[in-house]
Formats: structure tokens, C-alpha cells, sequence
């Protein structure tokens, strides 16, 4: 759209000329230009009077165009286009000036080329950040536990930190949630959960719907694992004063006790091949690393260390076991070889909890209070390349991997 700047001004402060005028241009938003007018014939003595009056107009008008339209450097000279934003679209335009405004100049004349794009009306959120490695990526999926209004709650995301869902909303606590391999309905999420009075065993589909219980005990249980051949569910049982292990179909039926030491035996997990579980156990006094056969046969000791912590998680060639160990708010993470030997610490301080290898082998999830609150983490399995996951001010953490 042309229109005469001088003329536009007249137009602006309300002043008319008795003159043949022809109307041009159609209507811009508030942010872009107003309808001009062309004049059709030269000017008189008195039009010329009544233009120094609008050009002291000019200086205003010019003065609130350049409050208006920030732009990108200092006005160039006759006609040079200079870059700038219209307020409140984002759009760019390009703003053009013919002619020098002196007292005796009869026209100026301002253009803006672009197309206005309307103001956003919701705000963006930014995504997670996901992670970057060095060498092969992580793949898979991670299920961990996620405190959400007051309530630990179980979260899935991708193993690089991206698309983390919440799958679980009752206001109660549901924990030790574990990926189960297909089965009569697919692929699964087992869970923990008081909903119902008592810590019983959940299970859900991998977006969350179709939540049920599967355990009727009426003691607590906890650590729910399919085994590897998706027949069976290990877990831990407390009743009175003692925790131990059981097993029972993948429907819940036919559960059956696989210890009754005194003391506590807890959090077991099925070896690759679904030969051997391995737990935590204080039976022999201090709580170590304790490996049997998926009856609850030959159960052998791994470890010999103080302050052993829970939850543990096999190589997926079977070979070695991934565990935690420390004292209070310093506990590291740790491999073994099954028979006790080739002890390796991965971590080096910041309270590192509950390991778990990917389906891969290439990385190991753990969970860690380094930065002043539980958040996710992975690293190879030497201890290289750690990688934070979850950036919550909530707490993440129990993370077991999956496909």
C-alpha cells in the first residue's frame, strides 16, 4: 500500500482539504498502517500554510513510529529498506523512507512489505532435555517411581530422558514398578501399590489403562518381576516382623513361598535365563548378596561387604550383578561376578541406589542424590559416560529398564 505520508498526517489530525481526494489502501490492524489519501491536484498558499502544520505534526508522528517499530539499526538514508518486527506478531517487515522530511518537502512516503502472523496465544513448554552419548545411544524404555502431589506415583520414559508420562494417579502410594515381557495381554508394567488397604501387586498396560490386581494376600508385598519366560511373577512377602521371597503365576494364582530363613530376604530378581533369582538377605548376619535357583534351591552367598543395600540387577549374559552399597547418604553402585569375585565400584559418592542394566548391556540406570534431590541417571557399566535423565524438583527414582 503507496499513500502520501503528508496527506496521511492531515488525515491523522482530523484536518480535511476541499480537493478531489481518492481513498486507497484497505485497513491494517492497529500495529500496521492506516488508510492513506492521494491528492489529485497541487497545492494552494493556504494548503501550503496548513502543511507546516502538519509537518510539526510529523515530528510527533515520526517520534511515536519509532517507539512503535523498533528497528534493527540506526534509519538509512533515501530509500533504503531497513529490517524491522511489527509489535505483538513476530512477523518481519521491511520499512522504507523515500525522500528527505524537510520543511518544504511535499511528500514522504512509507511502505511496509510482510505479512502480520498472529501473537501466540498459549505459551510453548519446552521439552525435557534428552540425553547425548559418545558412542551408541540408549534404547528401551525406563519405568521408575515419581513422587507427584504428596504421593509416589510410577512415570515411564524414553531411555533418553524424553517423553516421560505419568501412568498412575490414585492418591496413594504405588512403587517398585518393573517392565514385563509380552504376555496374554502384550507388554506390561507390575507394580506395588496400597490403593486398597494393603501393599498388594498391580499390573497396567504400558500407557497406563487397564490397572488390576493380581495378589490377594492379606500381609504386604512388594518388588514384582516376571520371569524371563513371562509364566511367573516373583516378589517380596512382610508379614509380621519377617520379609520373604515368594512366587506366583502371571494371572496371581498358585502363590508359593521360596524362603522362610529367619531374618529378611528381599527385593529378588530372575536371572537372564529364569534359572536363578538373585536377593538381599541378612541370614547370615550383615545383609549381603545372595544367589538360588528359581525353586528356591542352593542359595549361595555373592557378597561380603558392609552396609549392602536391596535391589539388585543381573547382566544380561548372566554373568555378573549390579547392586548398591554404603553407609547412610553414601552409598555407591557396584558389579560382581555371580561367584564373588571381580568386585568393581562404578561411582565415586553422591548416594547412588537401586542399579539396573539395560536390555542391551550397555548402560546401567541407577538412581542418585548428587544434586540434592533423587534423580535418574545412567552410565556404561565401567562407570563412564553418566548421563542425567530426570531434572525434577520432585524425587525419581526405582528405575528398572525394558524394551
Amino acid at each position: 500500500m503507496k499513500a502520501s505520508f503528508l496527506t496521511g498526517i492531515r488525515k491523522t489530525i482530523g484536518r480535511r482539504l476541499d480537493r478531489k481526494r481518492t481513498r486507497q489502501g484497505p485497513f491494517m490492524d492497529r500495529d500496521g498502517i492506516k488508510p492513506g489519501w492521494e491528492r489529485s491536484q497541487p497545492l494552494r498558499k493556504r494548503d501550503r500554510l496548513e502543511m507546516r502544520i502538519w509537518l510539526a505534526s510529523l515530528a510527533l508522528l515520526a517520534s511515536l513510529l519509532a517507539c512503535n517499530l523498533p528497528r534493527s539499526g540506526p534509519l538509512p538514508g533515501e530509500g533504503t529498506p531497513t529490517a524491522v518486527t511489527l509489535p505483538g506478531t513476530g512477523a518481519p517487515a521491511t520499512l522504507v523512507v523515500s525522500g528527505t522530511p524537510t520543511a518544504l518537502q511535499e511528500t514522504v512516503t512509507l511502505a511496509v512489505t510482510g505479512t502480520p502472523t498472529a501473537r501466540p496465544e498459549t505459551e510453548t513448554i519446552m521439552p525435557t532435555p534428552r540425553a547425548t552419548y559418545a558412542g551408541n545411544p540408549a534404547r528401551g524404555r525406563i519405568v521408575f517411581t515419581c513422587s507427584i502431589d504428596g504421593f509416589d506415583q510410577i512415570c515411564l520414559m524414553d531411555a533418553d530422558g524424553g517423553n516421560v508420562k505419568r501412568l498412575t494417579t490414585q492418591p496413594a502410594t504405588d512403587f517398585y514398578p518393573s517392565i514385563a515381557p509380552d504376555g496374554p495381554d502384550g507388554m506390561e508394567i507390575l507394580f506395588s501399590s496400597i490403593r486398597e488397604g494393603s501393599f498388594q501387586i498391580y499390573r497396567m498396560n504400558m500407557d497406563g489403562s487397564d490397572q488390576r490386581r493380581l495378589s490377594n494376600g492379606v500381609a504386604s508385598l512388594y518388588a514384582p518381576e516376571v520371569s524371563p519366560d513371562g509364566t511367573r511373577i516373583v516378589y517380596t512377602v512382610e508379614s509380621g516382623k519377617r520379609q520373604n521371597i515368594w512366587v506366583m503365576g502371571r494371572d496371581g494364582s498358585n502363590p508359593t513361598a521360596l524362603t522362610a530363613a529367619q531374618g529378611d530376604n528381599i527385593d529378588p530378581t530372575w536371572s537372564p535365563d529364569g534359572r536363578q533369582i538373585a536377593f538381599a538377605s541378612d541370614r547370615s548376619g550383615d545383609r549381603q548378596l545372595w544367589v538360588m535357583t528359581s525353586e528356591g534351591y542352593n542359595p549361595h552367598q555373592v557378597t561380603d561387604l558392609p552396609d549392602m543395600g536391596g535391589r539388585s540387577s543381573w547382566s544380561p549374559d548372566g554373568q555378573r550383578l549390579a547392586f548398591y552399597a554404603g553407609g547412610t547418604s553414601d552409598h555407591n553402585i557396584f558389579t560382581i561376578l555371580v561367584d564373588g569375585s571381580g568386585l568393581q565400584q562404578l561411582t565415586g559418592g553422591g548416594d547412588n541406589l537401586g542399579p539396573c542394566y539395560s536390555p542391551d548391556g550397555d548402560w546401567i540406570a541407577f538412581t542418585s542424590f548428587r544434586d540434592g534431590n533423587n534423580e535418574i541417571y545412567i552410565m556404561r557399566p565401567d562407570g563412564s559416560e553418566e548421563t542425567r535423565l530426570t531434572f525434577d524438583p520432585r524425587a525419581d527414582w526405582q528405575p528398572r529398564w525394558g524394551p
